[in-house]
This record gives C-alpha cells, structure tokens and sequence, in this order.
C-alpha cells in the first residue's frame, strides 16, 4: 500500500505534467476548462486525485495516448 507521501509525490508529478502539457499549448487554466470542463487549477496543484476518464479526456484534449502522456516524468 502507498504511503501519503508516495500518493502526494504521484499527484505532484501528474499535476506538473498536466501544466507542462497546457503550458506548452500556450493555453491557460481558463481555456483548458472551457475546452474540456476540467478544472485544471485543482489539478495542478497536485491536492486532487484525476479519475481515469479525466486523465483520458486531457490525453485527448492535447492529442496524447495514454503511453505517451506517461512516457516522461513517471
């Protein structure tokens, strides 16, 4: 089983790779909701855990598979 801070590490990592990604499209947390209907700001600040269908719909969104999404910082 995780510990907390193993969980808070995860989170951390996903929520920098979800801002890495929005960043990159030169979108802010504004359009990434209005876009998607994901609340980016909780996200990327790594105190929210992401359902698997949200993580699938921000893969979408910035064109990624699943491999690919994880494929740097994890």
């Amino acid at each position: 089983m995780k510990s907390c801070f193993e969980k808070e590490e995860l989170l951390l990592r996903l929520a920098s790779r979800i801002k890495e990604l929005r960043l990159e499209k030169n979108l802010t947390q504004e359009d990434a909701f209005n876009d998607t209907g994901i609340h980016f700001g909780r996200i990327e600040q790594g105190k929210r855990d992401v359902s698997f269908t949200s993580l699938k719909k921000v893969c979408d969104y910035f064109q990624l598979t699943l491999e690919e999404f994880f494929s740097k910082g994890f």
